[in-house]
């Protein structure tokens, strides 16, 4: 579980989202599921990740948002000096459900599939 308190703070404002692609962006790849999310490469990087927001809801006590990633995975080869791979980045996206407790912004993130 990771807190998102700039976000929580901003729900309800103009600024909620613009302060939700901040934190998350942030986050990078050790606490977003980017890894798990990946359907062509072997790592995730934290280069060039961008977040979209798909839709977003709320009840009483949480803020339920649906968002797509996107970010830059490698293809990973031995790492030897003759390897004949070179390291190859590529575009990958993702989507992940959010689930923002309003009073403590304690998250739970999970990977849509």
């Amino acid at each position: 579980m990771v807190q998102l308190p700039e976000s929580a703070a901003a729900w309800g404002t103009s600024g909620f989202t613009d302060a939700l692609k901040r934190e998350l962006c942030a986050m990078g790849a050790g606490q977003l599921p980017l890894q798990q999310g990946m359907s062509t490469g072997s790592h995730a990087m934290d280069t060039r990740l961008s977040v979209m927001i798909i839709s977003i809801a709320d009840d009483p006590d949480h803020i339920h948002v649906k968002a797509g990633i996107f970010y830059t995975g490698s293809i990973a080869g031995c790492s030897c000096a003759d390897d004949p791979t070179p390291v190859d980045e590529h575009s990958e996206y993702c989507e992940v459900r959010l689930e923002i407790d309003k009073s403590t912004a304690a998250t739970v993130i999970s990977l849509l599939e």
